[in-house]
């Protein structure tokens, strides 16, 4: 086991309980639509190079009629970077030692009308600490509604804590979430936001709000769609788009970056991937 400090211990215990509403509603949307699709957890250690304690997490995977595949991952791990990526993390260029704990979801839905998504907030230890994280939105098919919908959500969100957050995370989530080789973005956008360190209690207190704008916003969309009639011109879109999703995840994301370099579980790593996706 990882020692943890008490900020350390508030943000895991935070990430865990938010996994446990986002899955509790994503099941009750199941519910509604007849499924009894339910999450399987499967739990997980890491091994440090170092030797010692190198923590672990639970990967929760739930496969169903409205949410195709959606994966819903804590983790908390800790140790020592391995060789030169350590010296590219903020604040361990000159000590490998870190801590990292956070919550990470990825869904991909049946109905193409229905938007995928993804959502990740984390707590960072090195030589500085930091909260990071967004939330981001990847409709096959774009609705404005819904796209202003999730916006609105997550501004009320940040303006509640500073107003000059949302406007700032929201073109660093453009910015981010742009594939280079196909010149577009993987798709409408949310927040992105990183080194969010300085006061752990309002920074902590965000990043909490960002979780349940999250918890706000998504389901709301998906039930507004879920029944929703479809074609096969509109499966072929997203399908389409889901290969473009993960062209970023595998050779952009940071994230899948990180857990590669810092050993963490292959399957927790590349759950974003899709279940069926198109190249074409």
């Amino acid at each position: 086991m990882i020692t943890l400090d008490t900020e350390q211990s508030a943000a895991r215990t935070w990430f865990e309980q938010l996994r446990d509403l986002i899955c509790a509603e994503f099941e009750a949307i199941e519910r509604e639509a007849g499924s009894d699709a339910a999450f399987a957890y499967t739990a997980w250690d890491r091994a440090d190079p170092s030797g010692a304690p190198g923590g672990g997490g639970v990967r929760g995977v739930m496969k169903g009629r409205v949410f195709e595949k959606v994966g819903v991952n804590v983790s908390t791990v800790g140790g020592t970077f391995e060789g030169e990526f350590g010296k590219t993390i903020h604040g361990a260029a000159e000590d490998p030692s870190f801590f990292a704990t956070g919550i990470s979801l990825v869904a991909h839905m049946a109905n193409p009308h229905v938007p995928a998504v993804h959502m990740n907030t984390r707590f960072l230890v090195t030589t500085k600490r930091w909260f990071g994280g967004g939330a981001d939105l990847n409709p096959p098919l774009p609705i404005e509604e819904d796209t202003a919908d999730f916006h609105a959500t997550l501004k009320a969100a940040c303006d509640s804590h500073d107003p000059a957050h949302y406007p700032r995370f929201k073109q660093w989530a453009d910015d981010y979430f742009y594939i280079p080789h196909r010149k577009v973005h993987r798709g409408v956008g949310g927040i992105f936001y990183d080194h969010l360190e300085g006061d752990f209690a309002a920074n902590f207190a965000f990043t909490q709000d960002v979780g349940r704008a999250f918890l706000d916003a998504f389901p709301r969309i998906v039930r507004r769609r879920m029944n929703l009639p479809f074609t096969e011109t509109d499966m072929a879109q997203r399908n389409e788009w889901r290969g473009r999703y993960a062209e970023f995840n595998l050779v952009h994301d940071r994230g899948t970056l990180f857990g590669l370099k810092t050993g963490g579980n292959i399957d927790a790593i590349l759950m974003s991937l899709p279940p069926v996706a198109t190249w074409g």
